[in-house]
């Protein structure tokens, strides 16, 4: 953690109201923890009100003693509840997804972290949103699986969805620093040409088709510039992550698939670009730290000192781009695809790929077949244009069946 320094305290504004009520759903993992070092940072401007994790009790335990939100959650009902005995007085304890489903309703939290990974998240986003809260989305398969229904409830409702992923964040603020933005980040005029997203080509930038046959999970996980979790890890070195990315975008911003572009930024410092039909285009710079993002949604774009890493202008400074090879790395070509068809498409991919990331860290499926596999899928579904959030978790059950017939 980051203890509070008073020298974020200089130029702040204090809320009148008290300092804003946050709820970490995925405390345990990375971004959680990136999360909770910028509300350690707010000097009391932000406080946690509820910590939730699926399983990892002991250390769920552990940031409550810290933090003293008023509530915890503990997602897996099986989970061993042992640490729990440590927990300090006065904290209610939940389990199961129906009680965190009501935690984020409650009227005293203002905004809802949701950082855990998968389709799992999207129950408590939605519920985020009907109950009128800001949503600091952080899961990407939310979008991605349920974009249409999203977005559909964001607008009848008037709620508030600000993107975490650092690219999506870039965008959003390239696009608030010349017009008031709306209550999520939907592009409301015409003077866009395209969203650039860039992707830093993971560890297998320079590695040839044949070579990315022998890549090892060992191999996968070692990021040239982000530290994260396995699976997102992985899914940057397919660059599957940034093919979801590709799809969210297509929700988020109201964009057409042939408006959105990557570019390939080995330094991860330019964490996106708009370029406007004028030919300007204006970047979101930043050493990588996700620390940035999260604040941004967290105050609700409002512009604060941030316990981030900050740049050396005494120093060189290289900034690279360059095209994908959309041959080594298909993944990107799914994602365009998918931005494409929208409907169904989204959640067969984002479930197929799950479990094909899961299948080669056992050691069941080659690296280079994740995405050959997720195509096979893809191409095996019932397309449905408008699928309900019930037929949404069918889809993704019947994907995850049915990649794993195929590994086996």
């Amino acid at each position: 953690m980051t203890p509070c320094n008073n020298s974020f305290e200089s130029g702040t504004k204090t809320s009148t109201s008290g300092p804003r009520a946050i709820t970490v759903i995925g405390a345990t993992g990375s971004i959680g923890s990136s999360a909770l070092d910028v509300i350690d940072a707010s000097c009391g401007q932000l406080r946690v009100g509820v910590l939730a994790a699926n399983k990892s009790v002991k250390k769920l335990v552990e940031l409550a003693n810290y933090f003293k939100p008023d509530v915890v959650v503990i997602n897996d009902i099986h989970a061993d509840r042992t640490p729990l005995s440590d927990l300090a007085s006065g904290i209610e304890v939940l389990y199961g997804a129906d009680a965190l489903d009501a935690v984020v309703r409650r009227p005293e939290i203002d905004v809802v972290l949701l950082s855990i990974v998968g389709v799992a998240g999207l129950r408590s986003a939605w519920s985020a949103i009907d109950a009128g809260k800001t949503l600091a989305l952080a899961n990407k398969e939310v979008l991605v699986a349920g974009g249409s229904l999203i977005t559909e409830a964001l607008e009848k409702r008037g709620g508030k969805l600000l993107p975490v992923d650092s690219e999506h964040s870039a965008i959003y603020q390239c696009l608030s620093s010349r017009r008031v933005a709306p209550n999520f980040p939907r592009i409301v005029s015409h003077d866009v040409k395209r969203l650039i997203l860039t992707a830093s080509g993971g560890p297998f930038l320079r590695l040839s088709s044949r070579d990315l046959k022998q890549v090892t999970v060992k191999d996968a996980l070692r990021h040239p510039t982000w530290n994260m979790g396995a699976k997102i890890t992985i899914d940057s070195a397919t660059m599957m992550n940034k093919a979801l990315e590709i799809i969210e975008a297509r929700w988020l911003f109201g964009l057409d698939a042939e408006r959105i572009q990557v570019l390939i930024h080995p330094q991860s410092i330019v964490h996106s670009m708009v370029e406007f039909v004028d030919g300007a285009v204006i970047a979101q710079m930043s050493p990588p730290d996700m620390r940035l993002p999260i604040q941004y949604a967290l105050y609700e774009t409002e512009r604060r000192p941030c316990p981030t890493n900050k740049f050396n202008w005494g120093q060189s400074l290289r900034l690279d781009f360059e095209p994908p090879d959309f041959e080594r790395f298909p993944a990107l070509e799914l994602g365009f695809e998918v931005a494409k068809a929208g409907g169904s498409a989204g959640v067969v991919l984002n479930a197929s790929n799950e479990v094909a990331v899961d299948a080669f860290r056992r050691d069941r499926l080659t690296f280079d077949r994740i995405p050959a596999l997720c195509r096979r899928i893809l191409d095996s579904h019932n397309f449905d244009a408008s699928p309900s959030l019930d037929k949404i978790f069918e889809l993704d059950s019947w994907a995850r069946k049915e990649t794993e017939k195929w590994i086996s």
